[in-house]
């Protein structure tokens, strides 16, 4: 686990992930459009991980006006993604990073604590990415209620 490669107010390395929707994803095709929320989660299909899909569900048309593209990332495989995102019906692209590059990219892997053991996994984190490609704000640590609001309130200070 290393810290973060990624700074703010620095470039976002670029990278590419396989991704939901059949085609893989590239941070330079979405910039090309506007600006990029990143948003990594734990685990698919958890209460918490649930909850936050949700939340930018339920704000997608805001950041779609705001010509702002979302996708989640975690560790899970692509099937698994499939699954959680037909489930909750998510309009936005969910990310497999399996071999965790990108996780240690943003530096996002974590020890934390699991009924009483040290677990290795990501911890909640969202990052918001200009059109140019520089890291503007991050969020670790995230507590799920009210976050998209917050992160909304940022991207209409860019």
């Amino acid at each position: 686990m290393t810290d973060s490669v990624i700074e703010t107010g620095k470039a976002v390395p670029d990278f590419e992930l396989p991704a939901t929707g059949g085609e893989p994803i590239r941070l330079s095709r979405l910039l090309a459009a506007g600006p990029v929320v990143i948003y990594f989660y734990p685990k698919d299909d958890t209460a918490g991980c649930t909850t936050e899909g949700k939340d930018f569900t339920a704000r997608h048309e805001d950041f779609r006006a705001a010509g702002v593209a979302v996708i989640g990332i975690s560790r899970d495989a692509l099937k698994s993604h499939e699954k959680f995102k037909a489930k909750h019906g998510f309009p936005f692209e969910l990310l497999a990073d399996e071999s965790e590059a990108v996780c240690e990219l943003f530096g996002v892997m974590k020890l934390k604590n699991m009924y009483g053991k040290q677990v290795r996994g990501i911890e909640r984190s969202t990052f918001l990415i200009d059109r140019d490609g520089i890291l503007r704000r991050e969020w670790r640590k995230v507590t799920v209620a009210g976050h998209v609001d917050e992160v909304l309130e940022a991207i209409d200070a860019l």
